[in-house]
Order: C-alpha cells, then sequence, then structure tokens
C-alpha cells in the first residue's frame, strides 16, 4: 500500500462507487473488502454485516471506500486531477463521470491546456481531467477557498516539512492584474514523499464551501513513533478526532493509521480482527502496543 491514500467517505455507495470507478481506469482493481461486525456496527450506527470498507486501485493508485454515518459531504475543495493521454480518452472519461454529476468548469481549451474540464461526479466526487502526460496518472488537488484562501502555500510548507522525502516542485502565483492578492497561489505542485499532489488558492474566495471529512488521507504508518510524529505535526492549530482521524489547521482530514491495523483489519482471523477494531474504537491517537495486545488476548491498558 503507497504511504499516503485517499480515503472516500460514503453513505450507502462505496462499493457501487468504487466498481463505478474502476471500469473507467485501466490497471485498476477492487480489493479486500471488510464488513461491520457487532462491536463496530453499534458505535457506527450501522447495520451488522453490512459492507464498512472497500479497497481499490486506480491506475495502480490505492484508495479506500468506507460506508459511514457522517453529516459531511464531498466538495471541490478536495478533488483528483486525471492527465490524460489523448483528447479521446479525456472525452471518454468526460462523459461517463459527467452522468448524474456536475459541471464545474465546461470541457474545452483554456490558456493552460488544449483541453480541460472540471466536474463532480454522481456521487458527489470532484475530478479535473486535462490532456497531457503526467509521471502520476491520478493527482489530489487541493483548493483553498473560503476562510481557508490564500493559506495554500502556508499548508504546502507544512507537508513537505512533515514528510520525509518531500518538496516543493512548483509554484505559480497570480500576477497583480488577477483579481487576487498578488503572490498567492494559482497552481502549485508538491511531493510527499514520493507522492505527487496539487494545491491552488481560489480564484473566488467566497465560495462556500471548503475540505470536510469526506475526503481524507490516509498515512500509513510503520512504528509508533512515525504514528506520534505525524500526529503531533498535523495537529498543532488542528483538531484530534478519534480512531486515528484528525483535522489539520486547515480542516483537512487525515487518518494516521499503523499498517499493521490495516493487518488486522483484514485478518483472516475473524476474531483476532474483531478485538483490534473494537480497541481502535476506544482510541483517539492510534497506540500500536495496545492494538497488537487486544488483537492477541493480552491484556489491554485501562
Amino acid at each position: 500500500m503507497q504511504g499516503i491514500t485517499p480515503f472516500l467517505w460514503f453513505d450507502d455507495q462505496a462499493e457501487e462507487a468504487a466498481s463505478f470507478y474502476v471500469s473507467l481506469f485501466k490497471h485498476s482493481k477492487t480489493g479486500i473488502k471488510t464488513y461491520y461486525n457487532e462491536d463496530i456496527a453499534k458505535v457506527a450506527e450501522r447495520p451488522v454485516g453490512s459492507l464498512m470498507t472497500v479497497d481499490f486501485q486506480l491506475e495502480g493508485q490505492d484508495f479506500v471506500a468506507l460506508n459511514g454515518n457522517d453529516d459531511s459531504s464531498f466538495t471541490p475543495a478536495t478533488s483528483f486531477f486525471v492527465s490524460c493521454e489523448t483528447p479521446e480518452e479525456i472525452d471518454r472519461l468526460w462523459q461517463k463521470l459527467t452522468e448524474g454529476g456536475s459541471v464545474l468548469m465546461p470541457l474545452g481549451q483554456y490558456p493552460f491546456s488544449e483541453k480541460y474540464g472540471w466536474l463532480q461526479d454522481k456521487y458527489g466526487v470532484s475530478w479535473q481531467l486535462i490532456v497531457g502526460e503526467r509521471s502520476q496518472k491520478i493527482t489530489p488537488c487541493l483548493l483553498f477557498v473560503g476562510k481557508q484562501a490564500g493559506k495554500a502555500e502556508e499548508a504546502i510548507n507544512l507537508y513537505t516539512s512533515t514528510f520525509p522525502n518531500s518538496h516543493i516542485v512548483s509554484l505559480e502565483r497570480y500576477a497583480a492584474d488577477e483579481g487576487l492578492d498578488a503572490g498567492r497561489i494559482k497552481y502549485a505542485t508538491f511531493s510527499l514523499n514520493g507522492q505527487a499532489f496539487i494545491a491552488m488558492d481560489s480564484g473566488m474566495p467566497e465560495h462556500a464551501f471548503t475540505f470536510t471529512m469526506a475526503t481524507s488521507f490516509m498515512v500509513n504508518c510503520e512504528t509508533q513513533a512515525e504514528v506520534d510524529h505525524f500526529w503531533e505535526k498535523l495537529t498543532i492549530g488542528g483538531k484530534e478526532i478519534a480512531c486515528g482521524w484528525l483535522s489539520d489547521p486547515y480542516g483537512l482530514g487525515w487518518q494516521i493509521t499503523p499498517v499493521m491495523l490495516n493487518e488486522l483489519r483484514k485478518d483472516p482471523n475473524p476474531e483476532k480482527s474483531r478485538r483490534a477494531m473494537k480497541a481502535m474504537m476506544q482510541m483517539v491517537k492510534i497506540d500500536i502496543a495496545t492494538l497488537q495486545r487486544a488483537a492477541e488476548q493480552s491484556p489491554v491498558s485501562p
């Protein structure tokens, strides 16, 4: 699993959405599915035995979709840039993704691309399609808008200083005659431990939407020291939530998750998985030793 995994929170459409996306992109597949057991279903207010998560890959990149009760909804503050090799490819994806969805920027020619368009699909997930080959086919894009407008560069600096092997690739700023404070980020690319991201300050900061927990990013950690590091850095000015979830100073959601928890979530021994997940539901920041004790039925510290 890649180091940072987009995590999409649906109501009851996780499996349907994952299958839909997999049908559109090459080198794509659905993976392991997990289901609500009695302990987690009670806390999450979901039917026992119903689908909880489904892992899937698009163009070889990992995603996770979750069914869960939440007031959050997808917004264009988080979208996915798709680099299309040909006009025919972008036309095909545009046709499929706009069915039942809405157009945010029409598909057409723009000063920055011979063909580009921005949409929300029928599930609410936002996609930006553009002609032009890039090393990463699908790239998360963060739009800083509303109260967060003007904070893109600050956020990029936080993220690249928090994740190892990270750096800013490019920064393009608004000019003084473009209607915004000169110097704000028009378009930036940066790398977090080898994974590409895009960030922009909105050209229309009065938009009411912003980041929500419907789209978060799961950080897969090998050790407790990594969990502690990311938790400490990203909660400064942000908010601790529960079960490894947090929102950073800009309201962007992250899950600081030990790789071991993902392995236990998928463990073929249902009792071992159940015990680990029950222990996790009682935590805010994830503690690996406590998870391990719970999975092995050793006493769990209060």
